[in-house]
């Protein structure tokens, strides 16, 4: 899994590159050079592949088998063999406040593809060096910042989020200084893959230039490559939207469900396409705690696990300002007015899997679902343990007896010690037999599917970063992320 190269050596022609081979497309390249720079990328002294996500290259038409360690490190490692690559343009609303000085500041666009789906797909840098747009920065990325990402996606992704993906992570041998990090800290590259790194702000630079021009351009190609089946319709712009904010909605769900905590919802963290990307400062919840906030400098907790959903909602709202000039504000309006129905009908959808019912019409889904909540925010048992035991323990024997439900789990109260989770046992076991007998093991396997028994509370990462500091051991990394598969 690992490789290391001198990065002066000559390599094999792209021919013979099936990752630079790839029908590459300039989607994005062709809109012109009013939404972009071309940059260069750095030159790393040394180079040592860490990551290479095998599971997404039969997605590209690549067999896993025929793609080389050395092709990773010539692709996304020396970037040879493809140019331009592309710094995006964009502003956003970071806590609040608008910033005109973004875009992307240590990453660029290296390129788009299709996948076997005939979507597109971006293949972004992160930590590749400076642009017009590092404000100072250097442009890396910490090695544990990449260790962090590859964790959250393929951790996100494992839970039904909606989520970009790492395709590879490169060490590259040069010692950074961060304030957050023991210093100097290793250094790496990572490529992510993504349906779009178009983002809210890029439509917000737009307006903030006054380019009415720019911005239909801009929504044209949106609609032309990610909302393909709205192309041709009358009130495609009006349609767009209303899509949008049901992505979103369901979006924020997703993570609500997961227990995931974003930390950054700044506009220029959103995507155009409704996808869930760049991890930073991000942690899951150890336990139900709405106020819980992953940033130590989000000192207001303004984008605390809670407020995900009102977050998004504003943002969406913000994005009105420059969507105006095209699309009716009446259209843009009660587009958003249904963010609540997609939001809640998405977030009942999913808990109620993670309880093991598929089926949501059974008359007392609502109220299980409900003192679901109230158990796990009154008892501050671990958010994910529950759910993981939930699945480790269940048997059909739950029909028998109440007392029965998740008795063999070590972190739920005993009988009698919580009237709130007594009633749940009594209420998930009259839901269980409302089925018949032989729907248990749909049951079972439906726990099974949503509910993980790994985890990605922080104590879990730094558990996994130790061996890599120390001894460089990377197999605590590499078996951690087979967990999510």
């Amino acid at each position: 899994m690992t490789l290391a190269e001198n990065p002066n050596q000559t390599n094999s022609s792209n021919s013979s590159n099936p990752l630079l081979s790839l029908n590459y497309e300039s989607a994005l390249e062709s809109l012109g050079s009013d939404y972009y720079d071309e940059v260069v990328a750095e030159e790393f002294p040394q180079l040592i592949l860490r990551w290479r996500n095998d599971a997404i290259l039969p997605h590209l038409r690549l067999d896993p088998q025929v793609v080389k360690d050395e092709d990773f490190i010539t692709a996304f490692g020396k970037f040879q063999g493809r140019k331009p690559f592309l710094a995006l343009r964009y502003h956003g609303y970071q806590f609040g406040e608008y910033n005109s000085q973004l875009g992307d500041g240590r990453g660029f666009l290296y390129g788009q593809v299709r996948g076997i789906d005939g979507e597109l797909y971006d293949f972004g840098t992160k930590g590749s060096g400076r642009t017009p747009y590092s404000r100072g920065g250097d442009g890396m990325l910490t090695l544990k910042g990449g260790v962090r990402e590859v964790l959250a996606a393929e951790a996100l992704h494992r839970l039904g989020v909606r989520t970009s993906r790492c395709l590879s992570m490169i060490e590259t041998g040069l010692g950074l200084w961060r304030g957050d990090e023991p210093s100097p800290t290793r250094s790496s590259v990572m490529i992510r893959m993504s349906k779009s790194h178009i983002r809210f702000g890029t439509f917000e630079r737009l307006h903030y230039l006054k380019r009415p021009d720019l911005t239909q351009k801009l929504l044209d190609h949106v609609i032309e490559q990610y909302y393909q089946n709205l192309k041709d319709e009358n009130d495609k712009y009006a349609l767009f939207y209303a899509e949008l904010v049901k992505r979103v909605a369901e979006l924020v769900a997703q993570w609500m469900a997961a227990g995931f905590c974003h930390a950054v919802l700044n506009t220029d963290n959103m995507s155009i396409t409704g996808e869930s990307f760049d991890y930073g400062p991000y942690a899951f919840i150890p336990t139900y705690d709405l106020y819980f906030t992953a940033a130590y400098f989000d000192y207001y907790r303004r984008y605390c696990y809670g407020q995900q959903p009102s977050i998004c909602h504003l943002n969406l709202e913000m994005l009105q300002e420059p969507l105006k000039v095209i699309i009716d504000i009446g259209d843009l309006q009660s587009g958003l007015a249904r963010f609540a129905e997609y939001y809640q009908a998405e977030y009942r959808n999913l808990m109620l899997k993670k309880l093991g019912f598929e089926d949501l019409q059974f008359a007392e889904a609502d109220d299980l679902l409900e003192l679901t909540i109230a158990f796990l925010k009154d008892s501050q048992i671990g958010y994910h343990q529950f759910f993981s035991d939930l699945a480790r323990t269940f048997t059909i024997k739950w029909r028998d007896e109440p007392a029965f439900v998740m008795n063999d789990s070590e972190i739920v109260p005993t009988v009698g010690a919580s009237t709130l989770f007594d009633n749940w046992c009594v209420l998930f076991h009259k839901v269980l037999n409302n089925f018949d007998p032989n729907q248990m093991e749909i049951i079972s396997r439906n726990l099974a599917k949503y509910n993980p028994q790994a985890n990605l509370l922080r104590p879990v990462i730094e558990s996994i970063w130790e061996p890599i500091v120390q001894e460089d051991n990377w197999q605590p990394f590499y078996d951690l992320v087979h967990k999510f598969r």
